[in-house]
């Protein structure tokens, strides 16, 4: 591995590192976020990711128009097909019921929770799953596209793009001021060592504005899952794994902004850029975790729940990466990096992933009832 690679993967293994420790202290969780308006009509985790997609836009468009940054629109994001709505779906189905997405499922890992861990062996399996069905999969998504080179939505309307986003960072930040305003911010009987969500959505907002400026993609990690799965294959049947065209193939090709190398990558078992630019933040992400439970005493590993709850969990896990390699992205890829350039995937990705959410929070519900023994009556 050249020097290069070793300076972009150790900057992204500190970013990874901090993300892991922000969010553990918070419990900044996306799949709470979706989850808690729909079973318990609780905004608290909604509003911080509000305000991380209005900073990250606003921080996002300055970069543009100061020339900073590596490629406009982000690398990897395509033109929009009709299937990234379903992909969504899948996906917020799956984030509920894993309880976590696939950063919350590595920050509870690295602090001990087993169930994240079952999780993180249902996305290996769903990921192996997807490679399956990965032909006729992009054969439907080039039937369902409706453009052919717009990827953001001020290119689709072939306008400049500070206009759109100023809008959409008007709209958020109004948002924010009015839950300032309300007092919504603050948080009442804090654990020692908590850090407030608004101040983990800021860190977080600089700190995916710094992987881009890095590596010149957004925060992601599915790949990398895809590889582990890819991994796992070429141990037990690699016959198979040389027929299945998702993971032989190589359909990223890109440079780094620190030396402008080309280099290729895919979802098989080889070291190439998609390693470099998503292993150093899983790394990171569970370090990150492991160190702020550590340090607050609370690092231990954890299983109390009934057989049946794992089992959703598990499968929730397998449809997550099924929906994270559908749309093609996850919730960190679309809501961190296309939401705030206005990619149309990633509209698209959250049109689908609000009722997917939905749907998970019905089928948690009736999962949690049938797990929870009746109490006989004393009569």
């Amino acid at each position: 591995m050249d020097f290069s690679a070793w300076i972009v993967m150790s900057g992204l293994l500190v970013i990874g590192l901090t993300a892991g420790f922000l969010m553990h202290r918070s419990d900044f969780c996306l799949a709470g976020a979706f989850r808690d308006v729909f079973l318990f009509n609780s905004y608290k985790r909604i509003r911080p990711l509000v305000l991380l997609i209005t900073l990250s836009a606003l921080l996002f468009e300055l970069c543009r128009l100061m020339g900073v940054l590596p490629t406009y629109p982000f690398l990897w994001f395509a033109p929009p097909a009709g299937v990234n709505i379903f992909g969504g779906m899948v996906f917020g189905l799956g984030m509920v019921l894993a309880g976590g997405c696939v950063v919350g499922v590595l920050y509870k890992m690295g602090s001990g929770n087993l169930m994240a861990l079952v999780a993180f062996l249902g996305l290996l399996v769903g990921s192996a799953l997807y490679a399956e069905i990965h032909t006729g999969w992009i054969s439907l998504a080039k039937q369902t596209n409706f453009s052919t080179n717009a990827v953001t939505l001020p290119q689709w309307l072939s306008v400049s793009a500070t206009a759109p986003v100023l809008l959409l960072v008007s709209i958020g930040g109004f948002l924010c001021w009015r839950w300032r305003q309300a007092g919504l911010w603050v948080n009442q009987n804090v654990a020692e060592g908590f850090i407030p969500l608004w101040l983990t959505a800021i860190g977080l907002a600089v700190l995916g504005l710094l992987t881009v400026l890095l590596c010149g993609v957004p925060m992601g990690v599915t790949t990398s899952y895809a590889k582990g799965a890819a991994l796992l294959e070429s141990w037990i049947i690699p016959g198979h794994l040389a027929n299945l065209p998702y993971f032989t193939s190589t359909p990223v090709h890109y440079a780094l902004p620190i030396d402008g190398l080309l280099r290729s990558g895919g979802a098989g078992p080889q070291f190439d850029i998609v390693t470099i630019v998503q292993t150093p933040l899983i790394l990171g992400i569970v370090g990150g975790a492991w160190l702020s439970a550590r340090l607050l005493g609370e690092f231990r590993v954890t299983w109390k729940v009934p057989f049946t709850q794992a089992i959703m969990v598990f499968c929730g896990g397998i449809i997550m990466a099924l929906g994270a390699r559908m749309s093609p992205g996850c919730n960190v890829w679309h809501l961190w990096g296309g939401i705030p350039l206005l990619t149309i995937q990633s509209l698209l990705f959250v049109v689908g992933l609000v009722p997917g959410a939905w749907l998970g929070g019905v089928v948690l519900q009736r999962v949690l009832i049938s797990a929870t023994p009746l109490k006989r009556s004393s009569s």
